[in-house]
């Protein structure tokens, strides 16, 4: 049932709106955890000034999820081996007794759960605008730029745009989502006015959408030189950047249709998606026999990479994997991936057949390019390959060959016996492919399907094939 524009926007606030008491909390974990960085930093003989940044700082993160960025200034002359080890180390150091996870972006930094609350400890230089040596040494001036910018009700309108794009999927700028980060929320909010006047305005996006806010180019036709992404948003702080450079087109799409459906008829779903809740065993082999189609699960065990590096290989293995499924005449009608980070892996790739003819028709050259016939029928007739042919068919000639692959299993296990490397498959991918791999067919996938509960949500979403925001 959906409600008030109103009413809607009135009931998420009380859900992301933190109240005094949560906000006490978390700016005083925040000024503790700083002084923790200090202290280690201090121990190790490392000169830095410590910060919190992000959502905590510009006072635009959600109740329900806080998330604690403390930035370490080090000076321009810090070698950039030390962003690896040392700054690492007093992370750890000031994170001690508490879970910590090493993540990478351009250099790695720790991300650990103090007290029930997401903290990410990442290093910077201390430079001068624009005399950037890291991605992160912009971060303090994002802060600096937009806090003034964002009053209370400001941040409000903030929350609101974040809490939608989690809801409809399309929040977080890591590899694995692709999608908007929080100062690029921040920015829209600024640039339209508030939450509402941001999804007015996606639903009208066409093409190339290019927003510049501080006005760093007279003519947009100049920033179409500079970035090439679909969603440009000019960084105020550096005219050279995107900041929505990590959108995928995928995502922009997906958020620009939920745009325009809740304004069509906003419901609480869009904020809040239902919970999935799994097929059981009957239902799923039921769903997959129903499509008609043959769904190919490649899986394999887990890779030893960072998330953002796991993600990125095995997205550029399923591309090279789909575009070499393809070239064997195998029509491909969706495919995915997931990984649960840990020890397990899964390619999806759904295809009209499982097998195909052994014989397909093969184009020859229009009769009126002569050399170009000659070296045809020198190449087919009598061909081991050959089946039937040449002839000419609609002033052409035409031949029928043996095709190499039948059978799309066989396929993936010949091209993947040794990690698939000769066809694109990323390198660490390749290395655990080549040691774990296994082919299943539709309902061979039970077993997996059974013993992950996460991937059995993952699919049941994927035959259920919409948003959980569409009803």
């Amino acid at each position: 049932m959906t409600s008030s524009l109103e009413e809607i926007r009135a009931e998420v606030l009380k859900r992301v709106n933190p109240n005094e008491s949560e906000r006490k909390r978390v700016l005083s974990l925040a000024k503790k955890l700083t002084e923790k960085v200090r202290e280690a930093a201090k121990e190790k003989g490392v000169e830095a000034e410590i910060r919190v940044e992000g959502s905590v700082a510009k006072n635009t993160w959600l109740r329900d999820c806080p998330e604690i960025d403390v930035f370490m200034q080090l000076p321009t002359t810090t070698p950039k081996e030390a962003f690896g080890t040392v700054c690492l180390e007093i992370a750890k150091k000031a994170t001690e007794g508490y879970k910590q996870i090493e993540r990478f972006a351009e250099h790695p930094y720790l991300e650990a759960i103090v007290d029930n609350v997401w903290v990410n400890i990442v290093p910077c230089y201390r430079v001068k605008r624009g005399e950037w040596i890291s991605a992160t040494d912009r971060t303090p001036f994002h802060t600096d730029y937009v806090k003034p910018l964002l009053d209370e009700r400001m941040g409000e309108e903030v929350r609101l745009l974040k809490r939608f794009m989690k809801g409809v999927g399309v929040y977080g700028a890591e590899i694995k989502i692709g999608g908007f980060s929080g100062y690029l929320c921040e920015l829209l909010v600024l640039n339209y006015g508030s939450f509402v006047e941001v999804l007015r305005a996606a639903g009208n996006w066409k093409e190339r959408i290019v927003i510049d806010y501080e006005g760093h180019y007279e003519r947009k036709e100049d920033t179409k030189k500079i970035f090439e992404e679909p969603l440009v948003m000019v960084d105020p702080v550096d005219k050279g950047r995107n900041v929505a450079a990590a959108v995928r087109k995928e995502k922009l799409n997906e958020f620009i249709a939920a745009s325009r459906t809740f304004l069509e008829a906003p419901d609480l779903k869009f904020f809040y998606p239902p919970e999935t809740k799994a097929l059981d065993a009957t239902e799923l082999v039921n769903k997959i026999n129903a499509r008609g189609a043959t769904i190919v699960f490649v899986r394999f065990e887990g890779v030893t990479a960072v998330p953002d590096v796991l993600w990125g290989q095995l997205y550029r293995s399923q591309r090279a994997l789909r575009k070499m499924i393809q070239q064997h005449d195998f029509t491909v009608l969706r495919d995915d991936v997931w990984s649960n980070e840990k020890n397990l892996n899964i390619f999806i790739f759904e295809v009209e057949n499982r097998l195909l003819p052994n014989m397909k028709r093969h184009l020859g050259p229009p009769l009126r390019k002569m050399l170009e016939c000659e070296n045809f029928l020198r190449k087919h007739l009598g061909a081991d390959s050959t089946v039937s042919g040449p002839r000419v068919d609609e002033g052409r000639w035409v031949v029928d060959v043996k095709r190499n692959h039948t059978d799309i299993v066989n396929l993936l296990k010949e091209k993947l016996g040794d990690g698939g490397r000769s066809v694109g498959v990323a390198e660490l991918v390749s290395k655990t492919v080549a040691e774990s791999m296994e082919v299943l067919v539709n309902a061979e996938t039970l077993k997996l399907y059974s013993a992950y509960p996460d991937f059995a949500k993952f699919l049941t979403e994927y035959l259920e094939g919409k948003p959980r925001w569409l009803t």
